[in-house]
């Protein structure tokens, strides 16, 4: 069973993004970072 979870963030006050997976279970996930409803950059990577 595929979960898809979406988020949305406020304006950043700097450059950096942190990712916490702690809680995700072990496996494959892939990160797909929209902008203006297209995908510009899709990381796999696995826990």
């Amino acid at each position: 069973m595929q979960k898809v979870y979406s988020g949305t963030l406020e304006t950043v006050a700097n450059q950096l993004i942190y990712l916490n997976i702690d809680h995700l279970a072990e496996g494959i996930y892939t990160l797909k970072i929209t902008h203006n409803n297209k995908v510009i950059t899709e990381v796999n990577f696995k826990k």
